[in-house]
């Protein structure tokens, strides 16, 4: 498949790379610093900035799918508004190119761990990432009432962290996975991108948000 990836050098999208390229798809990398990327078969990198729809447009024509793994950085002071305004653009820009299915990674923050209580709201969520989780709990909500694309919004477990490809997964939907003992659940990031490209190839969670981990 062509596949165009958006954040591509960051935790997630750096494995999700790997997976696409190793699986033997053609990747069209979408970068504001091209020069951040190394040279490799199947590979094309595109200058573009993804809080202009227009540039993610002109960049996606073409593809297959659209793969977006855009953070602007957990330390970005403006993380949430950057985060809604790129995640619209790169929406917006698929649109407009006319490629019909997106998958996006958002945070484990919009599950919920209670009836009516999503993570996010609880009391021990972490304030250094809340702002980035609101941010994703609120596109998450834009794509369900108005996203006509066929979009499927990933949330990793609780615990995502580096480690080797099992190529094995669980899957789940609005709840967190269980985890062993009292630990939570959990995922590498190279399972996680296993379970993304996975679902790029053959398609189960359309118009839907779901969960994976290990």
């Amino acid at each position: 498949m062509k596949i165009a990836l958006i954040g591509g050098t960051g935790f997630v999208g750096s494995a999700v790379l790997t997976e696409l390229l190793a699986r033997g798809h053609q990747v069209t990398a979408l970068a504001r610093n091209p020069a951040k990327f190394t040279a490799q078969p199947g590979l094309t990198v595109v200058a573009a900035d993804v809080l202009d729809a227009t540039q993610v447009a002109q960049a996606v024509q073409g593809v297959d799918a659209v793969i977006s793994a855009y953070n602007p950085g957990w330390t970005e002071p403006q993380i949430h508004d950057l985060f809604l305004q790129g995640s619209q653009a790169i929406l917006d820009g698929t649109q407009r190119a006319g490629v019909q299915r997106v998958l996006v990674v958002g945070g484990a923050g919009s599950l919920f761990v209670a009836p009516g209580v999503q993570l996010v709201d609880s009391p021990l969520f972490p304030a250094e990432w809340k702002q980035g989780a609101l941010a994703a709990r609120e596109l998450l909500t834009r794509m369900q009432q108005a996203c006509t694309l066929d979009w499927t919004f990933l949330s990793p477990p609780i615990a995502l962290a580096p480690g080797p490809r099992s190529g094995q997964y669980r899957v789940g939907g609005d709840t967190p996975l269980p985890g062993v003992g009292e630990a939570p659940s959990g995922i590498t990031v190279a399972d996680l991108a296993v379970a993304m490209v996975d679902e790029i190839e053959t398609p189960k969670h359309v118009q839907k948000r779901f969960t994976v981990a290990n």
